[in-house]
């Protein structure tokens, strides 16, 4: 069985990732997966995991950036009863519960400095301190750990221990925005659609080819996660039907006006306009410039000779 299969695509960058992952899964060597938010981080993490000699073990992840920065230590390496206000009884932490499978630590730049320490501690020699404890207690542990930022920046900043992201960062693997994976988009889409047309029982509806353009011209700030979002919206409120350009959300039809407008230099109003006139008003200004030269007129307008004058006489343009 294929556990990569969830990843869906096909770019290079893509498959030579999945390479990598599939060669790291099956070692216990903690990994760093990078990428923006959205990305498909915690996909990939599973994935390793079940492609792993751990497989059948425990799989447990957290993210870093979801608990108060005073409960984080307790969470991940548990606590003796009276160790702080509140902590009633001592209990354990995701590291023990976590004992011989694999614990995944998402957002992990998100890790206050004096868990980084703890952590560190626990990659170095498999040893953890329960807050309030004296007595430290081993576990047998596979780490896969995640990042949306750039660690290094954050070491430079003082915000991540140089020490602790060279003993994560043993096998990285980085996760490509979507915008440069747009020929997955595509692929992506069609899975999505007929993920929701099975989740709603409904038929799943198809995007046009001009529409398909214009969602790989986009930027995807929020990259997968944003495109699974637009799929179950679509496959709701248009299901069975072609979804146009103009079903979009209007920040694609934005991004899509502006990239055109890059490429011609001309972004068509909303009203509309009147190609016959435009044309004229076109040749009557390349005459004005050119002093009535029909050569260089038809050099400017990007036309042959024989072309402009053909559409000077439709016009009813006489001699300038």
């Amino acid at each position: 069985m294929d556990h990569f299969s969830t990843i869906i695509g096909r770019s290079p960058e893509l498959d030579s990732l999945i390479r990598s992952a599939k060669i790291a899964a099956s070692t216990d060597v903690t990994i760093l997966i990078k990428g923006e938010t959205g990305t498909g981080k915690e996909v990939l993490a599973t994935a390793i995991q079940k492609a792993s000699p751990r497989a059948n073990k425990k799989f447990v992840t957290i993210n870093c950036a979801a608990l108060p920065e005073g409960l984080i230590e307790s969470e991940l390496f548990g606590h003796k009863k009276g160790a702080f206000t509140g902590a009633n009884a001592s209990s354990q932490g995701l590291f023990q519960a976590a004992d011989g499978g694999t614990l995944f630590l998402d957002e992990i730049n998100s890790l206050p400095l004096i868990v980084q320490g703890k952590l560190l501690r626990f990659l170095d020699s498999g040893e953890c301190l329960p807050v309030g404890e004296t007595m430290s207690y081993k576990v047998n542990v596979r780490v896969i750990a995640a990042t949306n930022s750039d660690l290094n920046e954050q070491i430079k900043s003082g915000q991540f221990r140089q020490d602790l992201y060279y003993r994560l960062n043993v096998v990285p693997i980085e996760l490509p925005p979507l915008a440069k994976r747009s020929e997955d988009i595509e692929h992506l889409v069609k899975h999505f659609l007929r993920q929701f047309a099975d989740l709603h029982s409904i038929k799943p509806p198809q995007f046009s080819k001009p529409a398909l353009k214009v969602l790989k011209a986009y930027k995807w700030p929020g990259n997968i996660r944003e495109l699974r979002n637009l799929c179950e919206r679509l496959s709701i409120l248009l299901s069975g039907r072609v979804i146009e350009v103009e079903n979009l959300p209007s920040e694609f039809r934005i991004n899509a006006t502006a990239h055109a407008s890059k490429i011609t230099g001309f972004v068509l109003p909303e009203a509309g306009l009147q190609l016959d006139s435009l044309e004229a008003d076109l040749i009557n200004q390349a005459l004005d410039r050119t002093k009535g030269n029909r050569s260089q007129s038809a050099k400017l307008l990007g036309l042959s000779r024989d072309t402009l004058l053909y559409r000077m006489q439709k016009h009813g343009f006489t001699a300038h």
